[in-house]
Parts: structure tokens; C-alpha cells; sequence
């Protein structure tokens, strides 16, 4: 997979993720990303199994409509179902985490018409991507 910096410059510019994986654990690398697009003026929109809020946000058990950007922070292996569930609910894109990729998802989820960056890191991409 090989993510362009236009890719990564869109995806940052939008306003609104679901961060798959985000409980309210500030130890996890899940919350601190999502805490840092927060304090950066994203919308943050937490999916995880039990719907938890996080982040003084409403969680939900699955990705709902009106995202731009899907964040998985699962493993690679669990990638695929929340990339299905990007293209079902009309995001613009998808973006997994560092050594997190799923070339079958990344493709499916192109060929739906969605931007796609894997392995990479929003906090490191965004000083030289992020908008000003």
C-alpha cells in the first residue's frame, strides 16, 4: 500500500472520524490519537462493542452514517469488516495505524471510491499534512 501525501492531507482535513477501537483509556494509542484530532477540531465518534462514550462523545457499536473517516485500531486480521462497514456508511475514507494494513480491505475500499492510508500516523502526519 502505498499512501500518497494528497491522500494523507485530505483525510486530515476532514471533519469528522470514527475512531474503531476507542474506549475511554487514555493509555492507548487509540485514545491519544483521537484525543489529539479532538484538540485539533475534529469531530471524534467512538465505535466500540459496548457503545461506551469517550472523549464527551456518544459512542456506538458500529460505524454510523455521516463519518468522513473511519480509523481502525484493531489488527490487521480485523481490519476488513469496519472497512465494509467505511463503504456502507458513506465515509470518504479510511485510515489505519501504524503496522496496521490489509491490502484486500484497502482495495475493496478504493474501489468503492474512498481515499486510503494505512500504516501510517495521524499525530506524525499531521505537522506536515495537517490543515493550518
Amino acid at each position: 500500500m502505498h499512501t500518497s501525501a494528497d491522500d494523507i492531507r485530505k483525510l486530515l482535513a476532514e471533519k469528522t472520524w470514527a475512531f474503531v477501537g476507542l474506549t475511554d483509556t487514555p493509555y492507548r494509542t487509540v485514545y491519544q490519537m483521537a484525543a489529539f484530532v479532538q484538540r485539533n477540531g475534529v469531530k471524534v465518534v467512538p465505535v466500540n462493542p459496548r457503545a461506551e462514550a469517550v472523549l464527551g462523545e456518544d459512542g456506538h457499536t458500529s460505524v454510523p452514517d455521516g463519518v468522513d473517516v473511519v480509523a481502525v485500531y484493531r489488527r490487521s486480521e480485523f481490519v476488513a469488516p469496519h472497512v465494509d462497514e467505511a463503504i456502507a456508511a458513506g465515509a470518504s475514507g479510511v485510515w489505519t495505524p501504524l503496522d496496521v494494513v490489509d491490502e484486500d480491505a484497502a482495495q475493496r475500499a478504493l474501489d468503492a471510491g474512498l481515499t486510503v492510508v494505512m500504516d501510517r500516523c495521524p499525530k506524525i502526519e499531521w505537522p506536515a499534512y495537517g490543515p493550518s
